[in-house]
């Protein structure tokens, strides 16, 4: 256990004083124009304090086409700017390092949010327009441009949602990304929009800025040896500070046959990562868990669904008779642990997950 509360240091930006991430998650909470609320404040802000190495926001929209959910934080304009300061303070106040993770839905996005969502390609699934060349380079200008008001707000780095199917995923499916232009067709083209984000953001911010890019491996079209091949070279690259990787799972297997017979994680802890930093995400709901993801050859751990249940997870992972509450929790326990009411009514969509009010009656 004594590996996970040591420092993890980057090629830029503060270290994190442990190996406990905060996943970036949907909460629902922030205001319809995208302005934080102070119940996202609250929720964020108590897991800075409850010990994690570093607090991620949830997915904040680079455009406004681009939201996923209501109640999304935003970060497209600068009337998020105010909010976003008082949210780096706070977080960087309690001791922990300071991210926002910036995202678009691309056909994900839910028409009455948006009105027509867009895409790679036109998607008759979803009613989703394919995205024009200039669009795409639009784009690209408004990722790098929110890590650059992210910066702005006093926040130490950023990540690049690049997993589960959002508009940076559908550009690496080839399922999905029909395109016959520069950012369609072979892996290299079909990752060129996430390499010049990356390029972009490295440019325009300071030498002490972290960025970090998150990839998933599997569903939404994508193909295992092709973000192999693409982790891979942005690793080699080394303009990332570090990977997270989404896997859905920690301890599963891949689901394509021809990668089976070991776990999915260790397909990305055996790439070559030079000085990258490699994070790893999926149901680490305890310290054990955990510690043997470190063991396995992660430098560091996302907690999620943990985080939601014990906003101090890291701290309270010191003891190692710690056992993180049985689900189903409250509603009382959720909110006594910095939940505000959109999120506790988010949480009950979970299978699962809450207990339902006749049943505390009863």
């Amino acid at each position: 256990m004594a590996d996970l509360f040591s420092p993890l240091s980057f090629a830029h930006g503060p270290a994190m004083k442990n190996r406990f991430m905060l996943a970036p998650l949907t909460n629902l909470q922030s205001h319809p124009d995208g302005r934080l609320s102070d119940d996202e404040y609250k929720w964020l802000t108590m897991r800075a304090q409850g010990g994690f190495g570093l607090t991620m926001t949830c997915a904040a929209h680079v455009q406004a086409v681009g939201q996923g959910f209501p109640g999304q934080l935003g970060i497209f304009g600068d009337q998020h700017l105010e909010g976003l300061t008082r949210l780096a303070a706070g977080i960087k106040a309690a001791g922990s390092v300071s991210s926002v993770q910036l995202h678009h839905a691309g056909n994900r996005s839910p028409k009455d949010l948006v009105g027509t969502p867009v895409c790679p390609s036109d998607d008759p699934e979803t009613g989703a327009r394919g995205l024009s060349l200039g669009e795409v380079e639009q784009l690209v200008e408004d990722f790098v441009a929110a890590a650059v008001r992210a910066e702005r707000a006093g926040f130490e780095g950023v990540e690049i949602h690049g997993a589960h199917g959002y508009i940076l995923a559908q550009f690496l499916s080839p399922e999905l990304n029909r395109r016959e232009d520069r950012y369609g067709g072979s892996v290299e083209n079909r990752a060129r929009i996430v390499r010049e984000i990356l390029d972009g953001v490295r440019a325009r911010t300071g030498p002490d800025f972290q960025l970090g890019l998150r990839l998933s491996p599997e569903r939404f079209g994508l193909k295992l040896a092709e973000i192999l091949e693409t982790a891979q070279a942005i690793l080699s690259d080394g303009k990332i500070d570090y990977l997270d990787m989404s896997l859905w799972d920690v301890a599963k297997e891949p689901v394509e046959p021809e990668f089976q017979g070991r776990s999915l994680m260790s397909w990305f802890t055996a790439l070559d990562r030079g000085q990258v930093r490699l994070g790893v995400a999926g149901k680490v709901t305890s310290p054990a868990i955990a510690a043997k993801m470190l063991d396995d050859g992660a430098d560091f751990v996302l907690i999620g669904r943990a985080a939601i249940l014990h906003h101090d997870f890291p701290e309270r992972s010191r003891d190692p008779a710690f056992t993180p509450a049985p689900l189903p929790v409250t509603a009382e326990h959720l909110r006594n642990e910095g939940l505000g009411p959109a999120f506790v009514t988010y949480m009950s969509t979970w299978p699962g997950f809450v207990q339902a009010p006749e049943t505390v009656e009863a």
